[in-house]
């Protein structure tokens, strides 16, 4: 007896060489605009009822990724499928209708609620603005999500201030529910928090996500928070992905030297792991975005470049499992940091 092959995963976000420029003003009247490439090629592939995480280095883009892909952020190329639908030219009602598929938990709970609307409003908002359902469903629903995000019901009638921080966020949460999404846009949804309410909001985000299928693009410069909540990882570095790989492959063996450097500070309370020799200390800044260096934009702090690397942009290769942006990896997959190690 033959033994079929598992279908591949259903993928619900396909994005494809996504580039997010902003113009800025001219410094002479007839001059060219100068541009910040904040996104600049991004792709990938996001499963249904999987978590992709995004990270980096704060201006690596991750942000501005997610902004693009809610339609938030203005595109300046490429392609963005949700659903098998191609959602960069929408505009007007068609964007509309799309939104009901796709909601952001934003990353600050006290600035992102309106402080004049109650609770309840807050959460029902979607579904007003939306015309999803009618008026007694609504009301109905609002009750179900703040008993799913742990919220009592007659806490609908209170406003954001009279609110903690963590519970705040389940609010946002709730709002992210309400129109049943597909795909819900994480913008470090627990940076602000305590690291107690922390833990709390992060298994919120799981149960609920086993409980409805949900399908999360999670933003986060924390690697401890993304190694828990996400099943695959695409690292970031001055708008383009260097390494994308599942979370087990990514955290055990980095290809990318940046990569090994994000996680080699990741920080440990065992004093051993603390005060570990191996912990690689990134030298100087990333380079302007207004004006990208013509090869690799890590070379500049990449220990192991090269004078190619600095001359050639390296392309985003499939190796070992792992897409990787470096010209220095083998296509057996033995990363630079290690090939000096062995040498």
């Amino acid at each position: 007896m033959t033994t079929q092959a598992a279908p591949a995963p259903d993928k619900l976000l396909e994005v494809r060489g996504l580039k997010v420029h902003f113009s800025l003003p001219r410094k002479k009247p007839f001059a060219p605009a100068p541009k910040v490439h904040a996104v600049d090629g991004v792709t990938f592939d996001t499963a249904r009822g999987a978590t992709l995480g995004l990270v980096g280095e704060s201006g690596s883009g991750k942000t501005t990724t997610a902004l693009a892909v809610m339609r938030l952020a203005p595109v300046t190329e490429g392609s963005i499928a949700l659903n098998g639908e191609e959602i960069v030219p929408l505009t007007g009602e068609a964007l509309r209708r799309q939104r009901r598929h796709m909601q952001i938990i934003f990353q600050d709970p006290y600035s992102s609620l309106n402080p004049r609307l109650r609770a309840g409003e807050i959460v029902r908002a979607p579904l007003d603005q939306l015309d999803v359902g009618d008026r007694e469903s609504r009301d109905d629903r609002v009750a179900e999500l703040f008993r799913l995000v742990g919220l009592r019901p007659e806490q609908q009638a209170l406003f954001p201030h009279q609110f903690s921080g963590g519970q705040r966020q389940r609010i946002g949460v709730a709002r992210a529910l309400a129109t049943q999404p597909d795909l819900i846009v994480c913008d470090e949804p627990v940076s602000a928090l305590d690291v107690a309410i922390q833990a709390q909001i992060l298994n919120l985000l799981r149960r609920l996500q086993e409980e409805f299928g949900l399908t999360y693009l999670f933003i986060s410069h924390d690697l401890g928070v993304v190694q828990y909540m996400c099943d695959d990882i695409a690292v970031m570095y001055l708008g383009q992905v260097v390494e994308h790989a599942d979370r087990v492959s990514l955290f055990r063996e980095p290809l990318h030297p940046y990569t090994n450097a994000l996680l080699s500070a990741v920080p440990s309370a065992d004093p051993v792991l603390r005060d570990r020799a191996s912990r690689i200390r990134l030298v100087g800044d990333p380079p302007s975005p207004i004006d990208p260096p013509p090869g690799c934009r890590f070379a500049s702090r990449c220990p192991f470049a090269e004078d190619r690397c600095r001359a050639e942009e390296p392309a985003l290769r499939s190796v070992a499992g792992h897409s990787v942006r470096c010209h220095l990896v083998t296509d057996d997959g033995v990363p630079p940091h290690r090939a000096g190690a062995s040498a």
